[in-house]
């Protein structure tokens, strides 16, 4: 089955995901630097902001952060 034209089989399509998920993380760090290089001051701020938070408030923003963007995942796709 794996060799049939059409059916590039498992290591291909996983091939295909890594190259997805790699994709992914470059637009997450270009993403994460507009800040910092726009507004070195107020990231900065931010920053130390959230040092000064409990771990659970940044667990609870965490959760948060990752139920939006797989809520929004969903939606888009």
């Amino acid at each position: 089955m794996m060799g049939q034209p059409g059916n590039p089989g498992f290591f291909a399509s996983a091939g295909i995901m890594w190259q997805e998920i790699g994709i992914a993380i470059c637009f997450v760090l270009v993403l994460e630097g507009i800040l910092p290089f726009l507004y070195p001051r107020r990231w900065r701020a931010a920053v130390h902001g959230l040092a000064g938070l409990k771990d659970r408030q940044l667990r609870l923003m965490g959760l948060a952060s990752m139920l939006l963007g797989t809520g929004l995942l969903y939606l888009l796709h």
